[in-house]
């Protein structure tokens, strides 16, 4: 579940997949409030400085269903999010090893009990493995039922105080421009007070990464069409963008066009070896990177870390990676 604590739903897309409903006909209801965030998190409510922390592919399943996943590091990382105690858990997918086995979901549960004791905030985004195992329609029924505060929603938006803000995608869906996804996101982007300066947006299929001769697992036209919107909209909003995806079973990090371009896919899933491109940032060789990635918010800064496990027995971590984001100069006010 989400965590409840400073957590306020707003009714903009709540109702959509109603029983009897395409999802076309109701996103149409909601039309008119398209452009005010699902969740609200009030200022008040967050630590100082403001934490988020994101990650995935966990495969939540039975732990002696190996190879499907590390459980040893997927239990340190969850554990080791715990003791972070962010005002934000970002899952960017692949939860459950089948979306369609409802057990994955309950092992998720039984595994992240610490979490909900600690009254932590997650917003999670479906990835292909929640629709493995089940027609589509069922598949969105078991994640429901998981995340009960997001029924409806495929993809949601998360206001964290008065500078940040999160976007949470499905990448399963059409994200082509003319697309009811794509045209949400439009109208989310436009509609941003000018005094947000940072925008997280996560899914599952990473948008930029590494080419890989021959995988088929590279960057999709999809999720390229993100790239292309960001391209534009980075020239006009006030606010950074970060991207935080998942899927490559590894970590990568790019900037292009001004944004950020993080793959963070160490949750516990097998590791994927992968041939770094020159315009990935990361260079080191460390593997397997299990890992997840910490953002510090402080005044006009955003400071991230990527923690790699370095020795799951321990456990022992290492900070591995870090980068800043500085937000834009607030323009100059210009007197008649």
């Amino acid at each position: 579940m989400l965590g409840s604590v400073g957590l306020f739903v707003i009714c903009a897309g709540m109702g959509l997949a109603r029983t009897g409903e395409s999802q076309k006909d109701a996103q149409r209801l909601v039309q008119s409030n398209q452009s005010k965030p699902t969740f609200v998190v009030r200022e008040a409510d967050l630590q100082n400085p403001a934490t988020v922390i994101a990650y995935g592919d966990m495969r939540f399943t039975d732990p002696s269903a190996l190879p499907a996943a590390n459980v040893t590091a997927r239990r340190a990382l969850v554990a080791r999010v715990a003791q972070e105690r962010p005002d934000a858990i970002l899952l960017n997918g692949d939860l459950p090893m089948h979306g369609g086995d409802r057990s994955d979901y309950r092992t998720y549960k039984t595994e992240t009990q610490a979490w909900r004791d600690a009254h932590l905030r997650i917003f999670p985004v479906l990835g292909n493995h929640e629709f493995a195992g089940c027609e589509i329609r069922q598949c969105l029924q078991n994640w429901w039922q998981t995340f009960p505060e997001l029924k409806t929603h495929r993809w949601y938006s998360v206001q964290l105080g008065t500078k940040l803000f999160v976007i949470g995608l499905d990448s399963n869906d059409s994200l082509l421009p003319g697309s009811a996804q794509h045209r949400w996101l439009e109208t989310q982007i436009a509609a941003l007070p000018k005094s947000f300066q940072f925008v997280l947006i996560t899914l599952h299929h990473e948008p930029v990464g590494d080419i890989q001769v021959g995988a088929d697992d590279n960057p999709r036209p999809n999720e390229m069409a993100l790239a292309d919107l960001l391209k534009s909209e980075s020239l006009k909003s006030n606010a950074r963008f970060v991207v935080i995806a998942g899927h490559i079973h590894n970590y990568e990090r790019f900037e292009q066009d001004g944004v950020a371009y993080l793959v963070s896919g160490g949750g516990g899933a097998p590791q994927q070896t992968i041939e770094r491109n020159p315009t990935d940032l990361y260079r080191d060789n460390s593997f397997p990177n299990f890992h997840y990635v910490k953002f510090e918010f402080r005044r006009d800064m955003l400071n991230a870390t990527m923690y790699r496990l370095a020795d799951p027995a321990g456990p022992v971590w290492e900070a591995k990676d870090s980068f800043k984001v500085k937000a834009k100069p607030v323009p100059e006010l210009h007197k008649p």
